[in-house]
């Protein structure tokens, strides 16, 4: 006989890990599974923003990261062209703590807490079809562990598997907007390192220092057209932008130590895919993925995975009532992400350079301007808040004001 669960979550990085964690908190058997070993790394800017330390805090799990030994993240020096902005967000913002664990780090402390929870946490299992009902319902999946292949049945399965998503693919769940690529990134890891959470703004390419687990990391950003030159010789190019971008910071990297392989991709896929259908959901990459140049996936994946929970944990077992609010997740989902999508595409876009360097130049003389401006780049307020604010410090351009659909096209 199969066994029932529940929820079964397929990828137990953030995304899938933190649904398996809730879900079994509230009482349901839950499997979660994943074809990769861990602990383990995966590609990632590892920044999580406060709204993701908040609920990581609210769920008790924020006690093992510090105790990880992540650094604290309380400033950012934001550089574009000539104007530097720096502080932190608001002093009265519900959370003002940012980290950037390494996910082989994080990713394990979650998948962990999920188990201590009663979820069912099996690694190296490999999910490849789905058991439906004469309706064509999904309602269960087929794995394979080593040799055996098995399956198993559930009142809810979870696609929490990335970008190339197989449970995505298994219920052909059609993609409902897509942008083209932008840019794409490489990155590595220094030890010796002398550097807070920095960001450079340039013209041609895009530096960022993020301090994590025992080293900083250093990215480059660069146009999409750039990939395949930037390829060959990815090192150069990182050293190269550092040297244009951000020359302090490469004279403090000249007596560090990289540390690590480059890691990079010209795969920043812009999309949204349906999120849910008929006992079947998508948390995370699998379901909408956006540029990373603004690190929203780690906060994105956490919040998606609390709003999806909190929907269908009391109705697990009504079908018709599960079905309904896989639909509320459905739209919750799309209307929690899409103003930080159409933000991360305005900030990703090299053609709006001038108008990010005008705004910090704009806003650099105020500290609650910019204690604002990093409240709303965060999610931490809206950015209505920030454009009433800036209407009264002065009369600006309208091409200067903040955006009100999302964060604004400066990057932080």
């Amino acid at each position: 006989m199969e066994d029932h669960y529940d929820v079964v979550v397929v990828g137990s990085r953030v995304a899938g890990a933190s649904v398996a964690l809730l879900a079994a908190r509230q009482g349901h058997s839950v499997l979660l599974v994943d074809r990769a070993d861990f602990p383990s790394d995966t590609l990632s800017t590892n920044y999580i923003h406060q709204p993701g330390i908040a609920r990581l805090r609210r769920w008790g799990v924020l006690e093992d990261l510090v105790n990880s030994g992540c650094p604290e993240i309380s400033h950012t020096r934001l550089q574009i062209g000539d104007v530097v902005i720096k502080g932190s967000v608001s002093a009265d913002s519900y959370e003002t703590q940012s980290f950037a664990p390494r996910r082989y780090v994080l990713d394990t402390l979650l998948a962990a807490a999920a188990e201590r929870a009663g979820a069912e946490v099996r690694h190296r299992v490999i999910a490849q079809d789905i058991v439906r009902a004469d309706d064509n319902r999904p309602i269960g999946i087929v794995l394979r562990e080593g040799p055996r292949r098995f399956s198993v049945r559930t009142s809810l399965l979870v696609g929490a598997d990335g970008i190339r998503s197989t449970v995505a693919r298994l219920v052909d769940a059609p993609v409902t907007r897509a942008d083209p690529r932008i840019t794409c990134v490489y990155y590595s890891f220094w030890n010796g390192l002398d550097a807070g959470y920095e960001l450079y703004d340039g013209r041609r390419a895009w530096v960022g220092a993020v301090p994590t687990h025992d080293a900083v990391l250093v990215a480059a950003y660069f146009s999409q057209d750039r990939f395949k030159e930037i390829k060959c010789d990815a090192v150069h190019a990182l050293e190269e932008a550092v040297c244009t971008n951000a020359p302090d910071l490469a004279d403090r990297m000249a007596s560090a130590c990289r540390v690590e392989r480059m890691w990079g991709t010209g795969d920043q896929q812009n999309y949204f895919r349906q999120a849910a259908g008929p006992g079947w959901a998508l948390v995370g990459d699998s379901g909408h993925h956006k540029d990373s140049i603004t690190a929203r996936g780690i906060t994105d994946a956490i919040a998606q995975a609390e709003l999806l929970v909190g929907l269908v944990s009391p109705v697990i077992d009504d079908p018709v009532a599960l079905d309904e609010r896989l639909r509320e997740y459905w739209r919750g989902r799309d209307g929690l992400m899409m103003p930080g999508y159409e933000s991360t595409l305005r900030v990703a876009a090299p053609e709006r350079w001038d108008e990010r360097r005008d705004f910090a130049a704009a806003i650099a003389g105020s500290t609650l301007l910019t204690s604002l401006y990093f409240d709303v780049v965060a999610g931490l307020k809206p950015a209505n808040l920030l454009t009433a604010e800036f209407d009264k410090w002065e009369e600006p351009a309208p091409a200067l004001r903040p955006s009100t659909t999302g964060q604004n096209s400066l990057k932080a």
